[in-house]
């Protein structure tokens, strides 16, 4: 398993490599002493969460109290993080992952981040969360923010209500927003590294 930083600050990727044999496959989701030595702190999941969706469908931004633990299942998704935190150098930024059930890839991302997926396909995406949901101080941000400069698959998704009318990011901020893609310079793998 591996642990690597991203170009935003609180936001990881964890690579865990399937492992194979006459029998089927077998890989390690995730190890907490791994994680809480990368990132610094442990992280404590509390809640999972599941969800379906048909392709074309976009959920996000989201922007709540708790730490996450992305992972799709099945199928594909475009997953988008970004940076809301005023203060951050990577403010208004943004990183995108195409992530599958057969891919090696997981999302963890720390509280104060922004996520959100579009479905390429029909997918299952699981979503760990430290603390149990509720609607308490849940936010978001316009996915189709123009400010955010993102490159989206297309320019009619599938929403829920909430999905379509969140604002966006300067009301919410106050702040002048100059958005496109986080670069990549800054960005490594964590000192912990362990391949199983």
């Amino acid at each position: 398993m591996n642990v690597e930083r991203t170009a935003i600050g609180g936001l990881f990727v964890v690579r865990s490599p399937w492992i194979e044999d006459r029998r089927g496959a077998f890989r390690e989701t995730y190890r907490q002493s791994l994680i809480a030595e990368a990132c610094g702190r442990p992280y404590d999941f509390a809640q999972g969460n599941v969800s379906r969706s048909a392709a074309g469908v976009l959920r996000g931004f989201h922007l709540e109290p708790w730490d996450k633990f992305l992972q799709v299942a099945a199928g594909r998704a475009l997953v988008v993080i970004l940076d809301p935190r005023p203060g951050s150098p990577t403010f208004g930024k943004h990183l995108r992952f195409e992530l599958s059930g057969e891919g090696d890839q997981r999302l963890l991302i720390s509280e104060g981040l922004a996520n959100a997926f579009w479905a390429l396909e029909p997918c299952v995406y699981l979503n760990d969360v430290s603390r149990e949901f509720t609607r308490d101080g849940r936010r978001g941000v316009a996915w189709d923010d123009p400010d955010l400069r993102i490159d989206w698959p297309g320019k009619d998704p599938i929403l829920s209500d909430a999905d379509r009318f969140w604002p966006r990011l300067a009301s919410i901020t106050g702040l002048a927003v100059s958005g496109g893609l986080a670069r990549q310079e800054n960005a490594g793998s964590s000192p912990a590294e362990n391949a199983r």
